[in-house]
């Protein structure tokens, strides 16, 4: 390792101690790459490099900053619910355990003092 190589690593440790405390201040990771934009149908259309680690058919939101800067973001999906109409009686054959079926007898535990012939079951 060069001379140069090592007093960049060693910038680099003290800017992480240095923001380790305070991630909003450290510098963003940035990479760039050539695409090219292209005709489909009525559109413009831009290839995107596979290195991205997009997925065929994510939705994305598209930010334009002065008709010159683009930049895009994943659109959040909205969180499933459950539709609970859907399951509501069709388990209608069940009955509610009574609540003396619900007490559980009481067993010794691992953590529980106990003789030594107890536990191995002489």
């Amino acid at each position: 390792m060069s001379k140069v190589n090592e007093e960049q690593e060693e910038y680099r440790g003290r800017l992480d101690r240095l923001f380790g405390s305070m991630p909003w201040l450290k510098p963003k990771e940035v990479r760039t790459f050539r695409a090219r934009v292209f005709k489909s149908g009525n559109s413009l259309a831009l290839r995107l490099p596979a290195g991205l680690g997009l997925a065929p058919g994510m939705e994305m939101n598209l930010r334009v900053e002065d008709g010159e800067h683009f930049s895009f973001e994943p659109v959040e999906r909205p969180k499933r619910k459950f539709n609970v109409a859907k399951v509501w009686g069709s388990a209608a054959g069940l009955k509610l355990l009574e609540p003396e079926s619900r007490v559980f007898a009481d067993r010794p535990l691992l953590g529980d003092e106990q003789p030594r012939d107890t536990l191995r079951g002489d």
